[in-house]
């Protein structure tokens, strides 16, 4: 199974001009591979006729990240995407011609959008959708060195006055140093979102296992009662 979009996402702006996306697509059709995407763009939709050659043939999956139910905030946060409400619309598209979608919940960042009412919003959305698979490795952020600065840049920017919270709740390891301190959100509501996300599965709560001679990976949830892991099982097992 081929996949792309981790390290950025295939369907940049240029995309709707150069086609090479299509084209990398044209090829893993052409021999018969399975295809993953990672996205935030409704440009996947004028592919969705090779979406569906490749799912008839192999398998594909489309997977999409949804940060904010508040449409004002994601533009703060994703100013260059679509927002959440057009990709709640592509995921139903998508659903309806038959391509088995799951989506990120992330970044949560804490005072931001790790509201129980904003996660709440993304999951029944994701319902109403027909999304096979969720998933969330933990809520909150690594503060790296040279993204710490950055971030809280933007914070204060975006935010005024955030910034100084996030120090005072977990530390600011200053230059040079990793920041550990806000390598694990620990914030109050997550245990309550972390519940929430499981019900969403509707059932008992399967946990991917470590592939054959590698490191336990950190698992995540999908549902038990419908084909999320059939569908999942050509990206964590090749």
């Amino acid at each position: 199974m081929v996949g792309t979009g981790s390290m950025t996402d295939p369907y940049l702006p240029l995309e709707a001009e150069l086609r090479l996306t299509r084209r990398a697509m044209e090829v893993v059709e052409r021999y018969g591979c399975g295809f993953t995407v990672i996205t935030k763009s409704d440009l996947i939709l004028r592919d969705l006729d090779l979406l569906s050659r490749i799912q008839q043939n192999a398998k594909c999956v489309v997977q999409m990240t949804l940060t904010t139910a508040d449409e004002t905030l994601c533009r703060k946060l994703e100013p260059n995407v679509c927002t959440t409400a057009r990709r709640c619309e592509v995921l139903r598209e998508l659903q309806k011609a038959g391509i088995p979608t799951v989506v990120w919940l992330s970044p949560i960042l804490p005072f931001i959008n790790d509201t129980e009412e904003n996660i709440s919003t993304l999951l029944d959305r994701c319902e109403e959708a027909g999304v096979r698979g969720i998933l969330c490795f933990g809520m909150g952020l690594t503060l790296r060195e040279g993204n710490r600065e950055y971030f809280y840049t933007r914070l204060d920017e975006l935010f005024p006055g955030l910034s100084e919270r996030y120090r005072r709740t977990y530390g600011d390891p200053g230059p040079g140093r990793y920041g550990h301190a806000a390598a694990a959100c620990d914030h109050p509501p997550d245990r309550r979102q972390h519940e929430r996300h499981a019900a969403v599965c509707a059932g008992p709560v399967q946990r991917c296992s470590a592939r054959p001679g590698r490191p336990q990976e950190k698992p995540f949830l999908i549902p038990h009662k419908n084909s999320a892991a059939q569908a999942f099982s050509g990206l964590r097992g090749v």
